[in-house]
């Protein structure tokens, strides 16, 4: 009788504990068909001998960063950093922008406006406010951004605002021999000078759009210099060829959240062996945002019309994960 007491009482510790197991790699993902698909999956091809295994030097897995990674709205966080920077130079030199219309949309704080103009739209007021830049003064400019400026919803840095569950999740990856990439619309070099400290993604496997540069010498030092030209946006089509150009080998996982990924899940999933495709589906407007469809930002319509015919997971950000943010 006393040891059936004790057992009774252990059991009731364990769980007023929580429930959790502290050894799970995805603790702050819920219990259910989306987590287990991705543990299915990693199982699979991480299995020697098994008919899915897949060698370390080919389990690539690619990452949309805005809506993926972290949060990206109320408009894309590189769109805030180009619209600060459009109010200092106009602040300092208001007559070089009078006649310029992207840069008087984002200082007149016309957000709706610049997002429908997307990727390129966003890319091209980037270039017009950080152009004869070097790269190493445009990635000081947007570390510091990065460190100082606050989200106007939660009051937290941007770098705060990045999702718990995803960043368990390449953890978990890396941890199974993955190398991990992000892939994004937006601008390469403002993502590289901060990606490494936030989500453990080195500079050199960031892919995304790019602008064109020089080579130059200037006061007998030589700089790269950020030129008021596009070279290249790697959003919807552009994302496969960027993955080709960059990392020369056909990813086995993908993870987006709007329609600017679909074209690099249909190329993932589309090889031979086992494929994962993850959709983030924003479902939760108390403890982030709610949209899909009709979003000026973000837009996920035919990706997620095609999500259940091609075997993609959709991830419900609202039912399948226990925190967004760490800290919560």
């Amino acid at each position: 009788m006393r040891c059936a007491s004790l057992l009774l009482l252990f059991g009731l510790v364990l769980s007023g504990c929580g429930g959790e197991d502290p050894e799970d790699p995805l603790a702050s993902w819920n219990t259910g068909p989306s987590k287990k698909r991705i543990v299915d999956f990693v199982r699979a091809v991480t299995t020697r001998g098994g008919p899915d295994h897949v060698p370390p030097p080919e389990r690539i897995a690619v990452f949309d960063n805005d809506g993926t990674l972290w949060c990206e709205r109320p408009a894309y966080f590189q769109l805030l950093f180009a619209i600060d920077r459009a109010k200092t130079l106009a602040r300092d030199k208001p007559e070089l922008w009078k006649l310029d219309p992207s840069i008087q949309a984002a200082i007149e704080g016309d957000l709706e406006g610049l997002a429908k103009s997307g990727e390129k739209g966003l890319m091209e007021l980037v270039m017009v406010t950080h152009a004869g830049m070097t790269v190493d003064e445009f990635a000081k400019t947007a570390a510091n951004w990065i460190e100082t400026a606050r989200h106007p919803r939660f009051k937290r840095r941007y770098n705060q605002l990045v999702y718990q569950p995803m960043l368990e999740l390449l953890d978990y990856l890396r941890a199974n021999g993955f190398k991990t990439f992000i892939v994004s619309g937006g601008g390469i070099e403002f993502m590289r000078p901060w990606t490494e400290r936030v989500y453990g993604i080195p500079p050199e496997q960031v892919v995304g759009s790019r602008i064109k540069k020089s080579f130059l010498e200037r006061d007998g030092t030589f700089v790269i210099a950020r030129e008021a030209a596009i070279d290249f946006v790697d959003d919807k089509a552009g994302k496969p060829i960027g993955i080709h150009n960059h990392i020369g080998r056909r990813p086995i996982a993908a993870f987006g959240n709007s329609d600017g990924d679909l074209q690099m899940l249909q190329w993932t999933t589309s090889g031979e062996g086992a494929r994962l495709g993850v959709i983030v589906h924003h479902t939760d407007a108390e403890r982030e945002y709610a949209y899909d469809r009709k979003g000026h930002v973000g837009r996920l319509d035919k990706a997620l019309d095609e999500a259940p015919e091609r075997g993609w997971v959709v991830v419900d950000m609202k039912k399948d994960w226990k925190v967004v943010f760490p800290g919560e």
